[in-house]
């Protein structure tokens, strides 16, 4: 994908690796819609503040009424309630799913057909690693993005023939608010989205932002003995 001639929709643009993505495409010459709740809180010069609540039916509608030029679709728009399957509130677990799963599938389904229509182009879902690996705790994030990360796979194939490349980023721990509690290593968002945005240029299928990232797609082909040594 040619970058600069790119018009960008990045959903959850007001901060962390939404508004760094957003940030890199606009120093490449895209044009970005910048997508959040409240579109006030948009600060980037040069780009579009776009009103969009990924989990409320009626704002994506409007959004993608109001953004018809729309070729890179990044659904970045998330949210880590920590909590955990067994003991957690059921509706922070399914905050997780509506927001990962369904919310990213609602935006997908509203704009897919304004990117075909405009020739063709690229969505990226911003994933995880923890799509691929489970932590002893926080079990919610995790399977939402496990979730997200079939439904991937599954938009890959089916958009396809209408002209849309659908691209996955696998990463760890971004220093971002969302990460706030972590005190493991955290990459800097600003270098993750430098690298992400040079791999939708490459049209690349699979975003493995980190080391940690590549080690653990190279052992899913050994199953759980391989991801999980600790298990008896």
């Amino acid at each position: 994908m040619d970058i600069s001639a790119a018009t960008a929709l990045v959903t959850g643009a007001n901060r962390g690796f939404g508004r760094a993505v957003a940030s890199e495409l606009l120093a490449r010459g895209a044009t970005v819609w910048a997508g959040a709740r409240d579109a006030a809180q948009i600060d980037l010069p040069g780009a579009r503040p776009l009103e969009l609540d990924i989990t409320d039916p009626g704002s994506v509608a409007t959004a993608a009424a109001a953004a018809g030029d729309v070729t890179l679709l990044i659904n970045n728009a998330g949210s880590a309630t920590g909590a955990d399957l067994l003991t957690g509130d059921l509706d922070q677990i399914r905050l997780e799913m509506e927001t990962h799963y369904f919310g990213t599938l609602s935006v997908v389904r509203a704009f897919a057909p304004v990117i075909e229509g405009n020739g063709g182009g690229i969505i990226l879902n911003v994933l995880s690693v923890l799509s691929w690996l489970a932590l002893p705790s926080g079990g919610a994030y995790g399977g939402a993005k496990a979730a997200e990360w079939g439904l991937t796979n599954s938009l890959r194939v089916t958009l396809a023939p209408a002209g849309i490349r659908v691209a996955g980023l696998h990463v760890g721990f971004m220093d971002t608010d969302m990460t706030r509690a972590v005190t493991a290593a955290k990459l800097a968002p600003a270098d993750v989205a430098r690298y992400t945005v040079d791999q939708l240029a490459a049209d690349a299928y699979e975003i493995l932002a980190d080391d940690l990232s590549r080690d653990v797609r190279g052992k899913l082909s050994g199953g759980v003995a391989a991801l999980y040594p600790q298990l008896p």
